[in-house]
């Protein structure tokens, strides 16, 4: 079969450039990159493309397991210790050749025959991502599917970008929007406001969801609390980040304005003479206040100062200790 290129652009060699780059991460998925290899190489005939993995510090045998299966079309990027998904996902498109790029965990649970479709809705809908949406997402209720539902709504009402499943990692991208999102910490949950920053046109579909099978799961409930700080976040970058002072302006006047009120009312308490001295909970209320604001101050100007160290020197946030390439003729 001749390999596949979409009808909507003009051919291009696939040695110069496939048609998709997916990127996929591992964290100890030795099990999984067999039927993984296996199920993209089947589902993907007659396409050009090129599979990016990327080995996120596996303690297992990830890495063996990929060397022993991978083919031409595959490269490894192997860390020197765990970073975390999104700096994996980061370093994965980063390397990324194709016309699009697609992400998926490597897990099994994606499915990679979803992909076809998600292309083809891409390009005929001229839009910039598709992101999937798991309609019957096969994971516990109480300790995943609530919280997700939960988190879901919330980032749509904070961030106004309206997709119904934030932690679906199947998504298909142009490529300069992939490479342009700026990775880092734990973002990688908010792609799609990443996305829309940079005035991507975002629509989502109904894809598969397969229960894991092998190795355990690396998410738990105990993510919460830094879901809800990178929320925050997601939702100042989407507000704020061109106009800070709209946000630190009134909230500045009014804690000023509260302290104002305060000292006038014990103002007129001391000229009553009332002692005014010693009162815990007014000072204690006070303090947490102004601290809070602090606090939340400092992180975001931390967040910026470490985005522009970044990327105003071209640096990397990760470290890549071997890069492998898959052999012609290997099968998986």
């Amino acid at each position: 079969m001749e390999p596949r290129v979409s009808p909507f652009y003009p051919v291009a060699e696939p040695e110069a450039e496939p048609l998709l780059s997916l990127v996929v991460t591992l964290y100890n998925e030795e099990e999984n990159i067999r039927p993984l290899l296996e199920r993209i190489h089947a589902s993907l005939e007659g396409y050009t493309y090129e599979v990016i993995l990327v080995d996120d510090g596996s303690t297992d045998d990830t890495v063996a397991a990929v060397k022993r299966h991978a083919d031409e079309r595959v490269r490894l990027l192997i860390f020197n210790r765990n970073y975390g998904q999104t700096t994996a996902m980061a370093a994965g498109i980063d390397e990324a050749t194709g016309r699009y790029v697609v992400t998926l965990d490597g897990d099994l649970q994606n499915d990679p025959a979803d992909i076809p479709a998600m292309l083809e809705k891409l390009e005929a809908g001229s839009w910039d991502v598709v992101a999937g949406r798991r309609a019957n997402r096969q994971d516990k209720t109480f300790s995943r599917k609530i919280p997700s539902r939960i988190a879901n709504f919330i980032i749509r009402r904070m961030t106004g970008v309206h997709i119904n499943d934030y932690g679906c990692s199947l998504k298909i991208f142009k490529r300069d929007i992939a490479q342009g999102m700026g990775l880092y910490g734990e973002l990688h949950r908010f792609i799609p406001v990443l996305a829309a920053l940079q005035g991507a046109r975002i629509t989502q579909m109904d894809v598969h969801h397969h229960p894991r099978l092998h190795g355990k799961s690396k998410y738990g409930i105990g993510r919460t609390g830094r879901v809800i700080s990178d929320m925050l976040l997601m939702a100042f970058f989407q507000k704020y980040l061109q106009r800070p002072m709209h946000l630190f302006g009134p909230v500045g006047l009014g804690a000023i304005a509260i302290g104002l009120l305060i000292n006038f009312y014990l103002l007129i308490v001391k000229l009553l003479g009332n002692d005014i001295w010693g009162r815990p909970l007014l000072l204690l209320g006070v303090m947490l206040f102004l601290g809070g604001i602090q606090i939340l101050t400092i992180g975001i100007v931390a967040e910026l100062i470490m985005r522009t160290y970044f990327e105003s020197q071209h640096k990397k946030t990760y470290r890549i200790r071997e890069v492998f390439r898959g052999q012609r003729g290997q099968t998986p």
